[in-house]
Order: structure tokens, then C-alpha cells, then sequence
């Protein structure tokens, strides 16, 4: 490999410029494939990670579901350490030097901390709601990542200062040349690598367990989202188990130590995408899905509108089962049962004038029909033509017209009357 000797212009690989620094030959080395894939791997999942970004902070106004934002946040910061996931790629891409070496040694970890961090309060969060199905604050799930992850970025921090302040005399790592290793962070065993991301591997240890524990929750729709949750971490155990026998003993064993750099940045970014295909998609595809239309619902059938149109009528009607009569039957229909009557139920808002008045041949007619107002008669006024007529009429004739006499119910008793000569 081109780290573990010194090259000058006149060795300059295959498909790499004349001026170009032997730090970076892995970048453009034909011999080397590797360095070219996973350069091209990892581009391709920096403009991804910033589209997904883009389209997370852009589909936060149409999030109307109170449980559905509570994860925004959480998510955004998710992306962004998986960005830095897929940039720290190419610090394992290029040769070993001071900075290189710092940053694969601190950011390693502290980058999949917080990944998992997230993780794994999105799994609290997806926990109570598929218990209670109310969703804890953002700013408390924010507050739990970030302290989750303040606790790696510390013990890296510590660490490192350690292993450079002791200034080893031998370079332990045999894949950088001896000139760059000395005295700088490239200076570690891969034993010691290992073991200062046991707090990383605690952190997926409990997001495999939390995101099991959320199938155990009686709202069914929020286990989707655990169901993702799961299969991210349950490919991330794998790659992690992967990469560390391959790190730790297969390199070793069969004497290429050359592909530890190259383990690594294949762990960096196959777990990368991992986390964009069974993650990150499917979270923002589902950010504004179908758990608003079923809130929705449920409200309406708890509060209905109540309008005063027309289709609020018949919806009414409807529902009381109502049918309209044949007014031409009912009018030979025996009269039914009497019914209690508001009232208020003859108001037709109409000035008293204006209210219809039967006429005298309209009762006559109606008397007809019913029965029970056969004997009301009308009497007629006649005018005698002579007094001796009048003289000639009987007691009983007269009692008989004024039995016969109508008087309306107004209480008024302005009957006609028969006059008498």
C-alpha cells in the first residue's frame, strides 16, 4: 500500500497527479479500489444526508400531529452526526498524520454516540407512546441525547489527551511509516481502539433493547416506527461485530495489517447508510402520513358541526328514520292519537293581519267532512214581509232560530241574530 512507504513525484501511482501529496494517493490510487469505492460511497451519502436534512426542515409545516413533531429535533441531529459519520470516511481514505489520526481516534466515537444517543431516546419516546400515546416534550428528548452523548465526547476527550501527552517511544501502529507515527495519535494499538468505545457499544446495547420493548405497547400504529428502529440497530450490531473481529484478530492473524484503515471506513460508511435506508426514509416519509386523518376523525365523531343548512336537515331526517306522507291518503285517515304541541310550534313569524282567516264556506265545507262538527249550522238572516207574518210565528219557531243560532268561540258572543217585527 502506498501508507507504508515514503513516495516522491517520481512514484506517483497510477491515476494520481504529479504534485500531489503521498497523504492523499489512496484518493486516486488504481491499485488501490477500495479508496476510490468508499470515496464515492461516501460523497454520495454527504449530499444525501443534506438532502434529507433539507427535506426534514422543510416538511416541519405540514407535521400537524403534536406526537409527530415531538421528533423533529431528535431527527435533525441524527442526520447531522450521520453526516459527519460519512465526512470522517475520508480521514481513514488518506495516509496517517497528527490531524488525520486525532480526528479518526476522538470523532469515531463520538460521532456513532450520538447517532445511537438519538436512537435511543427516540426509543423512550416511541415507548410511552405506544403505552399512553402522548409523546414526552422535544426539549426533554433533546436534553437526554445530549447528555448521553456529552458522557462519550468526554471520555474521548480524556483519553486522548492521555495517550499523547505520554509520547510512546516505538510506533505501535505498523501501517503508518515510522516518520509520521512517532509521537502522534497513530501511535495505538487496535486492541486499545477497541476498548475506548465500550460506552458506544453500551449505548447500542440499549437501543436494541428499547427498540424491542416497543412491540410491547397497545397503540399498534406507533410500532412501525419502532419496527425501524430495530432493523437500524439489529444491521448496526452486525457491522459492529463485523468490523471488530476483523480489526482485532483477522488483520493480525493473517499478517495484513494494511486493511485496518480500510476496515474502518468500510464500517463508517456501510453503517452510515444503514441508518439513511432503514431510518432516516422512512421517518421523514411517514412525518406527515396518516395519523393526523385518523386524529381528525376521532375528533369529529366526539365533537360533530352542527349547521342549520339544508344537508344538516336531511342528514337529521335520516337519522330519525322520517319519511314523507302522501298528504292525498292522510286527509281519509282516521285522525291519530293527539300529540303534545309547543306552543310556539304555530309562530310562522307573520304579523297577525297577515294570518289566515277561514271564511264562513270553509267551515260549512269542513263541518261537512267531520262528523263531530255536523251540527254547527249557520242560520240565514230573512226579512218578513209583513207584520202579520211575524205576529203569526210560534214561540217555539223562535226558540228553535236562537237554539240555531252560531256563535263563534272568540268569547265575544257577536252572533247573528234573527230580528223580529
Amino acid at each position: 500500500m502506498a501508507d507504508n512507504i515514503t513516495l516522491t513525484p517520481s512514484t506517483t501511482p497510477d491515476g494520481c497527479g504529479p504534485n500531489l501529496d503521498s497523504l492523499y494517493f489512496n484518493l486516486c490510487d488504481k491499485s488501490a479500489v477500495w479508496g476510490i469505492v468508499l470515496e464515492a460511497f461516501a460523497a454520495a451519502g454527504i449530499v444525501f444526508s443534506i438532502v434529507l436534512f433539507i427535506a426534514l426542515v422543510a416538511s416541519i409545516p405540514f407535521a400537524k400531529n403534536h406526537n409527530r413533531r415531538s421528533s423533529i429535533a431528535l431527527h435533525a441531529f441524527f442526520l447531522i452526526f450521520t453526516l459527519g459519520l460519512f465526512c470522517l470516511t475520508f480521514a481513514f481514505i488518506v495516509g496517517k498524520d497528527f490531524s488525520t489520526c486525532a480526528s479518526r481516534r476522538f470523532l469515531f466515537g463520538v460521532l456513532f454516540a450520538g447517532c445511537f444517543a438519538c436512537l435511543l431516546m427516540q426509543c423512550v419516546r416511541l415507548n410511552v407512546l405506544a403505552r399512553s400515546n402522548s409523546a414526552p416534550h422535544a426539549w426533554v428528548l433533546c436534553l437526554g441525547a445530549l447528555g448521553l452523548w456529552l458522557v462519550e465526547a468526554v471520555i474521548n476527550t480524556e483519553w486522548l489527551i492521555i495517550t499523547i501527552v505520554r509520547h510512546p517511544l516505538l510506533p505501535l501502529n505498523l501501517t503508518a511509516p515510522a516518520s509520521r507515527a512517532t509521537a502522534t495519535p497513530c501511535n495505538i494499538a487496535n486492541q486499545d481502539f477497541v476498548m475506548a468505545l465500550i460506552y458506544v457499544m453500551t449505548l447500542i446495547l440499549a437501543v436494541f433493547v428499547a427498540s424491542s420493548a416497543i412491540f410491547g405497547g397497545k397503540h399498534a400504529h406507533w410500532k412501525k416506527y419502532g419496527a425501524c428502529i430495530f432493523l437500524a440497530v439489529f444491521f448496526s450490531v452486525g457491522i459492529w461485530v463485523a468490523w471488530i473481529v476483523m480489526y482485532v484478530y483477522g488483520n493480525g492473524k493473517h499478517g495484513s495489517p494494511k486493511w485496518d484503515d480500510p476496515t474502518l471506513a468500510i464500517a463508517l460508511v456501510a453503517n452510515a447508510w444503514v441508518f439513511l435506508i432503514l431510518y432516516s426514509i422512512p421517518e421523514i416519509c411517514c412525518l406527515s402520513g396518516g395519523d393526523e386523518e385518523s386524529e381528525q376523525g376521532f375528533g369529529e365523531v366526539l365533537y360533530p358541526t352542527r349547521g342549520v343548512g339544508y344537508e344538516t336537515i336531511l342528514k337529521e331526517q335520516k337519522s330519525q328514520n322520517m319519511f314523507m306522507e302522501n298528504k292525498a291518503f292522510s286527509m281519509d285517515e282516521p285522525s291519530q292519537a293527539s300529540k303534545p304541541i309547543s306552543p310556539y310550534s304555530g309562530y310562522t313569524g307573520q304579523l297577525r293581519g297577515q294570518v289566515y282567516q277561514p271564511t264562513e264556506l270553509a267551515i260549512i265545507s269542513k263541518a261537512g267532512n267531520n262528523p263531530a262538527e255536523a251540527s254547527m249550522t249557520i242560520p240565514r238572516a230573512t226579512t218578513h214581509h209583513s207584520a202579520a207574518d211575524s205576529r203569526s210565528s210560534t214561540p217555539t219557531s223562535h226558540t228553535d232560530i236562537n237554539a240555531g243560532t252560531y256563535t263563534p268561540h272568540n268569547g265575544q258572543g257577536n252572533g247573528l241574530r234573527t230580528s223580529q217585527w
